[in-house]
């Protein structure tokens, strides 16, 4: 196996925007790129990563299939990477290492221990949405600040004037309403009127790896998981999240 990837910044956000919910997992490599699925410890949310081979500039599967990591010892080497580095993955010969080589002012070598998980597909949920809203990062990350002055679970719902975040504690409340005429919102669709309740921390990892500009789509269905997904590059990153059942 031999991958080469142009810019080694960009795929720490991939890691980051994993790493941050997920602490060992396995990479897939096959003929179409780069792929990984997993559960967070809790089993609360779900991340779905895929990089095409295409967004590689060499792309050599070989033998490789599931390459088994921690994740967060990977984040940590992959936050060495300096800006214009290039990246380089490969397997030692008996495939117990994974190398991570960055390219740019100088060579500089990383071996990091594979990890024998043996992990199971997992399937992605299937619901039928009601809602679909895409809004820039940065507006959400406003949002995500504004809440956590109030609770650590907001509720997330759309209604015919727009997508709105809300949290009520006994600290007060809050109320974000963003018009599909707002510049923060690229589109809203809805069928009929959708809310769910969830943890605020999880919400807030899941964008991490996002930029202010980077484009966030959340589909919604009343006390149903929400799916959040935006793309990094050519590269994707999907997540599920169980929503919290509210009290009456």
């Amino acid at each position: 196996m031999e991958l080469v990837f142009e810019d080694a910044a960009v795929f720490k956000r991939y890691v980051d925007g994993i790493a941050v919910l997920v602490d060992e997992a396995e990479f897939i490599i096959d003929e179409k790129g780069l792929s990984l699925k997993a559960t967070d410890p809790s089993q609360i949310s779900l991340v779905d990563f895929y990089l095409p081979r295409k967004a590689f500039k060499k792309f050599e599967s070989g033998q490789a299939g599931k390459i088994g990591v921690d994740l967060n010892y990977f984040n940590q080497v992959m936050a060495r990477a300096k800006s214009g580095d290039q990246l380089e993955l490969s397997l030692s010969d008996d495939k117990s290492k994974l190398s991570v080589v960055f390219l740019g002012g100088a060579k500089r070598s990383f071996s990091v221990p594979l990890l024998d998980l043996n992990t199971a597909d997992l399937p992605l949920p299937r619901i039928d949405f009601d809602s679909e809203v895409t809004v820039k990062a940065d507006a959400l990350n406003d949002g995500f600040k504004d809440a956590n002055l109030i609770s650590t679970h907001i509720v997330l719902s759309v209604k015919a004037d727009g997508f709105l975040i809300s949290a009520t504690s006994s600290k007060g409340s809050l109320e974000n309403t963003y018009g599909k005429k707002d510049k923060s919102v690229v589109s809203i669709k809805s069928t009929s009127d959708t809310r769910a309740m969830f943890p605020l921390d999880y919400l807030v990892s899941i964008i991490k790896a996002t930029s202010s500009e980077t484009e966030v789509t959340m589909r919604l269905k009343n006390s149903a998981p929400v799916e959040i997904t935006y793309s990094i590059g050519e590269g994707r990153l999907q997540y599920f999240l169980a929503p919290r059942i509210e009290n009456d």
